[in-house]
């Protein structure tokens, strides 16, 4: 997600999370899983501070969440290790989130630091979170949330706010409470590009993983290649790798080397007439996977005894019975051994002489008439098959051979453990002699001391032991403290959040009963009004209902009273001076137009109240904007679909600026760094052809918003800065009027430069050439194209206006110029102001025909121009629905290809020209007529007598 970091100079107050801010992010392992599945799987967590949310994504690159856990809400607990462990620091901790409705996330960290470390954090966030949600007691459409990251003019706006006294004894209590840590590598932003650590003795492996090991293993040892393979067992409740050793690794290479010179010593016997590939044989049969296992281990734990059986019995001779019988048995086998090899010498010699004796008897007695092809093929035969069979018995000698491994190993494994446990109860005897000879010498010391009355030292008589045990519990009782120190500040922060919320409850609850006794007043003056209206009073005299009328009305056109301190909280407040966005809602000129406004207001009020309440378009907002905390934004229908039905007042600012850097990125990645701030310096340096109307213009520009208002205003200085820089950039327009509303918009969401850069890419991107030249010429093109457009969409309504002659292109002029400033209600003109800077200019054609659209009836019942025309002026005031305008927009007028208003612009651009050059040629005869003739030589036009 890209960072809403703001260019040049900050934004003005208001913000919580500054540019400089560390955003709390890292690796966690989550407690998850059923059954022997459950385990914990490493997780990348991000804490949103805007809904006080930590999401938790697969890894850092994933563009959605797996799931979120509401922080705001939920407290924290952890166990304290058992004696000695608590001195582990870089052992792996686990602590808990307790959530409402009895949930309870397990989460480990990887070091006891950074378990200390997150919870610190989550603990710090839900306090400022918490305490913001207490000390903004703001109206919701007066001022920001407390979760705002705007920038620009109305991110100062915090005029309504209620400051509460923070708890000073809470807080000192806290800091007093406070641990202080830093977290390691695997917490913060730079943890993203780490790999996600692995906890081996974490993961919980089922039976069926298992047998599918054991079956890969199988499989691996059953394929035949010539490469050393690498087997994995797994024994015993932990997983762990054995590793053969070095005899298996010598003894498996001499049986490579032996099945190599067996392959071409076979291949050397066949012949190619021989249907049969005898190399292919291996010269050794594989062992089974359990003997495998067997032998590495009987290797194993033999070359281990003898130092474990030295270790154990200490300087313990072994009986010379035992060491005799053991060489009896080494020279019995040795025997064995030389036995077998004569056997297979004898059966060698047998078969020699076997075979001499048939090829002499062959040879004398079946040689006569024979053909000599038959007799070489038959003695071909004959060596095959002996090959065949002195190969056959050799591998019967081999497997003879490793049964009878097999069976001294499993001797020597029983012989082993028979010692094992020998030497073991010889320790456990041992042991009992020690502790009995040790009790016996501190009974002795004890009572020697008593009797000479001599005061040793307690540590003169502590053992190593003893020493080790007092260690420990240090350790142990340092980690409690720092345990007794998290609840007892967890306690107290949820004891303050607690109070907090009952005073808020409590608050709501007045203010609710002084709301309901205010609409029962109001409830009583309205039916003494209906009751004294239903009898007409005929004289003249000041009646009752005359006085409650002129009573309504002065309540009604009068300011909001001030209250005591005390009271302010409680009022509703329905209607305020000025809106979120600085404009002012009441008018202080006529009476009756004031009545109309705050009427207006109460309405706008009633309608955002309702859409208040349906809050899926604020969810599925913090929904997308989650899923992009980890990735870039891109253009797709879902952000589309998303910025027609509005953007959050929070999130208008990162919005539009994303929106302005899509179009402009061209222009910025081709300017000079500092483009923005070198054009203001050669305008205030250098005096520009513009500057004198930009400065006429100025308080002209948005009167009726606060930021505009007067000289002083915070905007003015914004405002002259923005329109000088463009002038200079763009020399071929300057400065229009209308320009200056433009840059007045963009600057209530959006810093100096941003504002810039979104004139740029009003001007220079979305709206075609010549559209704010000084011949206005697209500006009237783009009128062509919606009466067309009008006809199409709207053709009563057209009609209409064709029987009565109503040119309206004098209204909707102002509209397409300055898209739509101080034409509608500011809420419609920022919804407008957001599918406009997304989609560009075929916004303002979709509308403008929905504006139309949505009071066409009412113009329909107008039957004369004047009537039509006065309506025209003020009808778009009085659109207050900005859901159903935008339902009317962006459905009711589909289909609206772009294509098509390109074609027609193209077409109607062609014209415009020809009618002004047909213009420019009728001026030009007429000056030269009049320079010519003598009498209309004294005409002068207005524009020559101005100047």
């Amino acid at each position: 997600m890209p960072a809403a970091g703001s260019e040049g100079e900050e934004g003005l107050a208001g913000e919580q999370l500054g540019p400089g801010t560390p955003k709390l992010c890292g690796y966690l392992q989550k407690l998850s899983g059923k059954g022997p599945l459950r385990g914990f799987r490493s997780r990348w967590f991000v804490f949103d501070p805007r809904r006080c949310y930590l999401y938790y994504f697969k890894g850092p690159q994933e563009p959605l969440p797996l799931g979120h856990l509401d922080i705001a809400s939920a407290c924290f607990s952890y166990h304290q290790p058992e004696v000695g462990a608590a001195a582990a620091g870089d052992e792996p901790a686990a602590f808990e989130v307790h959530s409402p409705g009895g949930a309870v996330t397990v989460l480990k960290a990887a070091t006891r630091q950074d378990m200390t470390y997150w919870l610190q954090e989550l603990q710090q966030k839900r306090w400022e979170y918490c305490n913001n949600l207490d000390v903004a007691k703001r109206d919701s459409r007066t001022s920001p949330t407390p979760s705002d990251f705007s920038k620009g003019l109305v991110a100062k706006d915090n005029s309504d706010l209620s400051i509460l006294s923070q708890n000073a004894s809470a807080e000192r209590a806290r800091n007093i409470l406070a641990v202080d840590t830093s977290p390691t590598d695997l917490v913060g932003e730079q943890a993203a590009s780490q790999p996600a650590p692995v906890q081996a003795s974490a993961i919980n492996f089922s039976l069926k993983q298992w047998s599918t090991e054991i079956k890969n293993s199988m499989s691996s040892l059953r394929k035949g290649s010539n490469e050393n393979r690498r087997s994995i067992f797994y024994t015993t409740e932990e997983w762990e790798l054995l590793d053969p050793t070095p005899k298996d690794l010598e003894d498996s290479m001499a049986l490579e080397e032996k099945r190599k010179h067996l392959a071409e010593g076979s291949k050397g016997l066949t012949s190619s007439a021989f249907p049969f590939d005898f190399g292919r044989i291996p010269y050794k049969a594989r062992r089974p996977l359990k003997d495998m296992i067997g032998s590495s281990k009987n290797r194993n734990s033999s070359d281990s005894s003898p130092p474990e059986c030295c270790s154990g019995n200490g300087n313990r001779p072994v009986s010379e019975l035992q060491l005799k019988y053991q060489s009896q048995q080494e020279e019995l086998e040795k025997l064995k051994k030389d036995l077998l090899s004569q056997k297979e010498l004898v059966r060698l010699l047998q078969q020699t002489v076997r075979s001499s004796q048939y090829d002499k008897y062959f040879a004398s007695h079946l040689c006569e008439g024979v053909p000599k092809d038959t007799l070489e093929l038959l003695h071909q035969k004959d060596d095959q098959i002996l090959g065949l069979n002195n190969q056959l018995e050799k591998l019967n000698l081999e497997k003879d051979s490793l049964q009878q491994e097999v069976k001294n190993l499993k001797c020597k494994v029983g012989e082993l453990n028979e010692r094992l446990g020998m030497l073991m109860e010889t320790i456990q005897a041992k042991d009992e002699v020690i502790m009995k000879l040790s009790r016996q010498l501190s009974e002795c010391e004890d009572s020697a001391s008593s009797q000479s009355g001599a005061i040793n030292s307690p540590t003169s008589t502590c053992t190593n032991k003893e020493l080790q045990e007092l260690d420990r519990l240090k350790d142990n009782l340092q980690g409690y403290k720092t345990q007794n120190k998290f609840l007892n500040k967890e306690i107290l922060e949820l004891s303050t959040l607690r109070r907090n919320a009952e005073a808020r409850e409590r608050e709501w609850q007045a203010k609710y009963t002084s709301l309901e006794a205010k609409l029962c007043q109001i409830e009583s003056k309205y039916l003494i009004l209906l009751q004294e209206m239903k009898t007409p009073v005929c004289s003249e005299d000041q009646s009752p209902a005359r006085e409650v009328i002129t009573q309504l009305l002065e309540d009604a056109l009068k300011a909001e009273p001030s209250e005591q301190p005390e009271q302010a909280f409680f009022k509703p407040h329905l209607v305020s001076e000025y809106d979120i966005y600085g404009f002012q809602t009441i008018p202080e000129d006529d009476d009756e137009e004031k009545l109309v406004a705050k009427s207006r207001a109460l309405d706008l009020r009633s309608l955002s109240l309702s859409e208040n309440r349906e809050i899926s378009t604020g969810v599925k907002w913090e929904n997308y904007l989650a899923s992009t905390m980890n990735r870039e934004m891109m253009r797709c229908v879902e952000l589309k679909n998303l910025i027609r039905s509005g953007i959050p007042h929070e999130h208008r600012s990162k919005m539009w600026k994303w929106c302005v850097n899509l179009h402009v990125k061209k222009f910025k990645d081709s300017a000079v760094p500092g483009y923005f701030q070198i054009l203001l310096q050669k305008a205030l340096e250098k005096p520009n052809p513009a500057s004198k109307q930009i400065e006429l213009d100025l308080l002209r520009t948005l009167p009726n918003n606060k930021h505009y208002s007067s000289p002083t205003s915070e905007g003015i200085q914004k405002l002259r800065n923005v329109l000088l820089a463009f002038s200079w950039r763009n020399p071929d327009i300057g400065y229009c009027q209308g320009l200056n509303r433009l840059v007045a918009i963009a600057l209530l969401y959006l810093e100096q430069e941003d504002a810039f850069w979104c004139l740029v890419t009003i001007v220079e991107v979305f709206m075609p050439r010549d559209y704010y030249t000084k011949t206005l010429l697209g500006s009237q093109v783009d009128q062509r194209v919606f009466k067309d457009l009008l006809s199409e969409k709207l053709p009563r309504l057209h009609a209409h206006f064709e029987q009565y002659k109503v040119d309206y292109t004098l209204i909707t002029f102002n509209w397409f110029l300055v898209v739509f400033v101080d034409s509608v209600v500011s809420d419609i003109l920022f919804k407008i102001w957001d599918s406009f800077l997304y989609e560009g200019s075929k916004v303002i054609f979709r509308f403008a025909l929905a504006l139309f659209k949505y009071k066409e009836e009412e113009i329909l019942k107008l039957q004369d121009s004047m009537s039509i025309f006065k309506y025209l002026r003020y009808f778009t005031r009085t659109i207050l629905d900005a859901r159903k305008l935008t339902a009317i927009a962006f459905g009711d007028l589909n289909p609206f290809p772009l294509r098509q208003i390109r074609n027609r612009r193209a077409y109607h651009l062609e014209k415009v020209r020809l009618e002004l050059t047909e213009l420019e040629a009728i001026r030009e005869d007429f000056l030269r007529e009049r320079e010519t003739c003598v009498e209309k030589r004294d005409l002068i036009s207005d524009d020559e007598e101005d100047s």
